[in-house]
């Protein structure tokens, strides 16, 4: 029975909607992807991605999925700075948990969090700029604006 739909979002591009009711600490998607080295990611990603958008997911064993292939609907969702989700990385695979109750038609968001191995300048603060227009939002989805 499908929990989610991947459709357009006011935020950006394409979210994830729930189409059922979800409780608070349901795991409700396993980000898939074809597991490989961030040098083969960041390559492809040079050679195939949209710049300032990816699929990329780190693993803490220093391999990241790569949701561009293989991927599923985990791919889709967004970054907001008071998210609804979190991510939970359970034996080299990440799967995404809701932090509190959400409702039919509601947009699922995680928190990226990302890193870029250069200090942002301008250009790359744009880039990663955050749309997610909560109250205290950050303006970014780099770690470290956090």
């Amino acid at each position: 029975m499908r929990r989610v739909i991947v459709r357009r979002s006011s935020v950006h591009g394409r979210g994830v909607f729930a189409i059922k009711p979800l409780a608070a600490g349901e795991r409700v998607l396993q980000y898939k992807g074809e597991i490989t080295s961030w040098r083969n990611a960041v390559r492809r990603h040079q050679r195939e991605g949209v710049e300032g958008h990816t699929f990329l997911f780190g693993l803490s064993n220093g391999s990241v999925i790569d949701g561009s292939r293989g991927g599923n609907s985990a791919r889709w969702l967004n970054h907001a700075c008071a998210p609804n989700c979190e991510t939970i990385e359970d034996q080299g695979r990440i799967f995404i948990h809701t932090l509190r109750a959400i409702e039919p038609g509601e947009e699922l968001f995680i928190e990226y969090l990302l890193a870029i191995d250069d200090p942002p300048n301008e250009e790359v603060r744009a880039q990663y700029a955050c749309r997610c227009a909560a109250s205290g939002c950050r303006q970014s989805m780099l770690a470290d604006a956090a």
